[in-house]
This record gives structure tokens, C-alpha cells and sequence, in this order.
């Protein structure tokens, strides 16, 4: 009997996709790396699901009271949707994603569609916090950027991307940014495989990030 070199495994056999959890506060950086995770893959090889596009509908509301719900909270959050998304394209199956609109505190009538990938990022303030969110990461990120320069971020993206004024920002922050960080972010770091401090800024922690990301794309067929 003639030895032969064994057949690659079926699509079914294939390596499980890589799915890494971005956590940190609000402005701590997770979105700048979350993009640099993608950018440095083929397209078609990684996805991202963001938990800001994950907060309840409050169209129930008038506008003026949805200004005032704790965004911060978990909550606030539809996490068991998102839970629900991210094992479907964990088994290969595309899904269509809410999409949530930050001027009018609302999400779209229209979501989007995602499609499985080898790699799949999951980012946002609380996927750490949560169980089931965490026990289905791979890799578990933090973010570790300092306060001072995380509000200073806030700001800016509030004002100049949420139509937010400095006033309302301010009240946000002192009223369910902060306690919320200190109730529920900052704890979350515990869960951490990796901390990376100052987010994108953190060139080296980036790069050996990239590569290892690189290689389980390729591995994951």
C-alpha cells in the first residue's frame, strides 16, 4: 500500500474562527485598534460587531427624555442580541446587524449584513463585564488609557461626531460615564488576557497583536 500525503480536512473540520474581545473605557482607544485588526487583514477575513450599535430602541421615549437614560449601564444594552449574533457567525452564518444612530438616541430602521469571517472582533465598553459575551473570546483585550485623556477624547467625538454640546457632555459624564466606568469597566479589566496600554498609541503591544491575528487568518482556512 502506497503511502500519500493526508487530504486537507473538509470546511466542517476547519479551525474554529478567532474571536477577540476589545474592552476599555469610553475614549480608552478600543475603536482605533479594533480598525487596525481589520485593516490588517484581507477583506473578507475579519468582521467586527461594536456593542454601541447594540443599545435598545428607545423610540418609546420622547426625544427629550432619551437624552437622560444611562447609556452606560448594562442595561441599557441589548447584550443577549448581540450574544446571539456572535455565536451565529461563530458557526458561519451571516446576520444582520441593528444599527444605532447617537443623534437621535435610536436605532435605524435598516440594519446591516454581516457576514462569518476567520476573525471576528467583538468591541465596546461592557464586553468584558458580561459572562456570556466573555466566555465565548479567544483573546480578551483591555484597553488601559488614562482618564484625563479618555474624557478629552469623549469631547471631542461627542461634539463633533454625536452633535453633543460641551454642557451636555459634561452632565453625561459626572452623572453615568464615571460611576459606570468605576461600577462596571474598570472591574472588567480583571477578566483580561492581554492589557494594553494607551491604546493605538501602543506600537509594539499593536504589532505583536497584528501578527498573531495574521497568522490565526490564515490558519482559520
Amino acid at each position: 500500500m502506497n503511502a500519500s500525503a493526508p487530504s486537507p480536512p473538509p470546511p466542517s473540520h476547519r479551525r474554529p474562527p478567532l474571536v477577540l474581545g476589545i474592552a476599555g473605557g469610553s475614549g480608552s482607544g478600543k475603536s482605533t485598534i479594533a480598525k487596525s485588526i481589520l485593516e490588517a487583514l484581507p477583506e473578507g477575513r475579519g468582521v467586527l460587531l461594536q456593542q454601541d450599535h447594540y443599545y435598545r430602541s428607545q423610540s418609546h421615549l420622547p426625544a427629550q427624555e432619551r437624552a437622560s437614560v444611562n447609556y452606560d449601564h448594562p442595561d441599557a444594552l441589548e447584550l443577549d442580541l448581540l450574544t446571539q449574533h456572535l455565536d451565529a457567525l461563530r458557526t458561519g452564518q451571516a446576520i444582520t446587524r441593528p444599527t444605532y444612530e447617537f443623534t437621535i438616541h435610536d436605532r435605524l430602521k435598516e440594519g446591516l449584513r454581516i457576514e462569518p469571517a476567520p476573525v471576528i472582533v467583538v468591541e465596546g465598553i461592557l464586553v468584558l463585564a458580561d459572562e456570556r459575551l466573555r466566555s465565548r473570546f479567544e483573546v480578551k483585550l483591555f484597553v488601559d488609557t488614562d482618564p484625563d485623556l479618555r474624557v478629552i477624547r469623549r469631547i471631542r467625538r461627542d461634539i463633533e461626531q454625536r452633535g453633543r454640546t460641551f454642557a451636555q457632555v459634561r452632565k453625561q459624564y459626572y452623572e453615568s460615564v464615571r460611576p459606570m466606568h468605576i461600577a462596571f469597566v474598570e472591574p472588567s479589566k480583571r477578566y483580561a488576557d492581554i492589557i494594553i496600554p494607551e491604546g493605538g498609541q501602543n506600537q509594539v503591544a499593536l504589532e505583536f497583536l497584528l501578527s498573531f491575528v495574521r497568522q490565526r487568518a490564515v490558519e482559520g482556512g
